[in-house]
Parts: C-alpha cells; structure tokens; sequence
C-alpha cells in the first residue's frame, strides 16, 4: 500500500473469484499461494472486497422489506365489514357495551369546550409516510453495509495479517454472507413491527 492509503497496483479486481479447488483439494505439500489464485494483502482491498458483497447481498434484502412496508402502509388491508360487526348471540360476553347514556346540559359542557390541537404533521399524506418509510430501509441497508464492512474487513485483514496467511479473494464473499444472514436474523424482529 502506498503511503496515501491508496491501494497498490498488485490487488486484484473484484470479483477475482476463482475455482476454489486450487485452496481445497490437494492441500499437503503445496505452497500457500497456489498458481491460479487470487490473493488480497492490503486492508484497504479486504474492505473493498467485503463492502462490495455486502451491498449486493444487503441491499436487494432491504429493497424488499422496504417496499413491502411501503406497499403496506400506502395501501393498508382493509377490514370487512362482516368482522367487524359483532353478533347479537355476542352482546352477553360484552356487559358492558351498553351502557345508559345521560347527556349533559349544553350549559355544563359549554366551558369544556376548546379548539382541537392541530396534529403533528396533519398535512403529511400516507404516501409521504410510506415512502420516508422505504428511503429509511434503503439509507440502513448502506449503512448497515458499510459498517459492518469496516467491522469485518479491518478485523479479517488484521487477523489473517498478525497470522501471516494469505487472504483468498473468496474470504470476504463468504464472510459478507455470513454478515448479511447475521444481520437478517437482528433485522426480522424489529422490522417486522413497521411492516
């Protein structure tokens, strides 16, 4: 790596993925770096490599999430009016559905009487909403794959370079799966709740 933090010119472009035979099969008395294969040595690069694969496997997951919330709460389910009614078999389980009712003078109620609040946002419409819905879902989804690239890539890089082991080019692919299923199963529950 250069002293500006650039990349050098040996690391190979993404995806510079290659048949993974060369690393599995036929391991004993062979060099670490097998002819054929790709190798990442700067952090910069295992970074790169990872933030990649983790925009392309978190970003379409997102996508989704964020346009079933928006499809939900732009159109939502609509109730039929069936069960929404209650049966007259149902007025004994609910004793207290019909109270008397004692209406109040006009006099006594007049002084209660106040102009309603304006509500928050009133003029904001349900498109409005869903679609700050699904830009939200989309801003997490890069940024939730560039920290948890930064995360990983640093700490894969650090690791294999305190190690002295070579880093395949299929290291980060597999590691960004492994962080997006990680990051899926700590997205479902609470998106699930918006949605």
């Amino acid at each position: 790596m250069s002293s500006a933090g650039l990349p050098s010119g040996d690391a190979p472009s993404w995806p510079s993925l290659y048949e993974p035979g060369l690393e599995l099969l036929r391991i004993p008395h062979n060099d670490p770096v097998q002819p054929g294969g790709k190798y990442l040595s700067h952090p910069i690069d295992v970074f790169r490599f990872i933030l990649y694969w983790n925009l392309i496997f978190y970003t379409p997951i997102f996508l989704f999430c964020g346009l079933y919330a928006f499809f939900n709460l732009t159109f939502p389910p609509t109730r039929h009016a069936k069960s929404a009614r209650r049966d007259a078999s149902d007025e004994g389980a609910y004793p207290l559905a019909r109270l008397p009712y004692s209406p109040r003078s006009p006099q006594a109620s007049a002084p209660l009487l106040r102009p309603p609040k304006p509500k928050p946002n009133e003029g904001r419409s349900r498109t409005t909403f869903a679609l700050l819905v699904f830009f939200t879902f989309i801003a997490l989804s890069i940024a939730g794959a560039a920290l948890g690239s930064a995360i990983l890539g640093f700490i894969l890089a650090g690791l294999y370079k305190l190690a002295k082991f070579n880093m395949s080019t299929w290291i980060p692919f597999l590691w960004s799966v492994i962080s997006v299923l990680i990051g899926l199963l700590s997205m479902w529950p609470s998106s699930i709740d918006i949605i």
